[in-house]
């Protein structure tokens, strides 16, 4: 499944780098305000930090929401209390798109994340073009080299980047690459199976000073306090606010937890 979700995701992107070239999005990238300070809006407080999900669909749950207006929601999330705000920019099995991400940026004042199946330069420039402040780098679908070379390029690109992991032996290779930000997905990219404990199991090995983030399997506070009581700085959520009641009352609720 993650093969396939990286296969088409190079594919959709060679197929915008036909319309529109390396050269086009630098000029744009060189008439963008800078990227917003990721690290400052995600450090460690007296509450956990809420990163909310602009998310249709996935491969493991399907149709989630008819999200018509990704910014009325952004605005809801960022009303709740969201301290930054994700954008899932994978077309085929998530309904995402850039258009997504930049009307999104375009509606609220947090930080952004452009969450895709990203392993291309191509793929970095198009996110700095569309406003994204941050991208995710997901360490078992990128070998160590390409991890690196896409790690430092975003950062010469003055974002900031969200290195996901799964594993004990992930979370050592994003230690290694440096990452500041690192987050712990609890959903086997496999099987696509959960296993919420497993935060728990890794996060002694991230150093201090690092933030950490919790992802996957939250759908409630208890889920939130969950992640809190094992040293999450910041929780990832997407299905939770957008097939749950009102997203700006449950992203108020989750950013309350202690």
């Amino acid at each position: 499944m993650l093969s396939d979700l990286y296969s088409g995701s190079l594919e959709d992107a060679r197929a915008r780098q036909e319309r529109v070239s390396i050269a086009e999005l630098e000029a744009a990238i060189a008439l963008k305000p800078p990227a917003l300070n990721v690290l400052a809006a995600l450090a460690p407080d007296e509450v956990i930090k809420i990163i909310a999900e602009v998310k249709r669909a996935s491969p493991s749950r399907g149709e989630l929401a008819e999200i018509v207006d990704p910014q009325r929601l952004a605005k809801q999330y960022e009303a709740g209390g969201a301290a930054a705000v994700s954008v899932l920019t994978e077309q085929r099995r998530f309904k995402g798109s850039l258009a997504d991400l930049e009307s999104v940026r375009k509606a609220v004042s947090v930080p952004v994340l452009r969450k895709d199946f990203i392993a291309s330069e191509y793929q970095l420039l198009e996110a700095r073009a569309a406003g994204a402040d941050m991208v995710l780098l997901i360490v078992a679908g990128l070998e160590q080299p390409l991890l690196k070379r896409l790690y430092e390029l975003t950062l010469q690109l003055e974002m900031t980047v969200l290195v996901e992991t799964h594993t004990s032996e992930e979370v050592s290779r994003a230690v290694d690459l440096g990452a500041e930000l690192i987050g712990v997905n609890a959903r086997n990219l496999n099987d696509f199976t959960l296993d919420r404990d497993l935060f728990a199991q890794v996060a002694d090995q991230i150093p201090s000073g690092v933030i950490r983030v919790a992802e996957s399997a939250v759908m409630s506070v208890a889920d939130v306090a969950h992640y809190r009581s094992a040293g999450a700085d910041a929780v990832l959520v997407g299905e939770a606010l957008v097939v749950n009641g009102d997203p700006t009352e449950t992203v108020a609720e989750f950013a309350s937890v202690a």
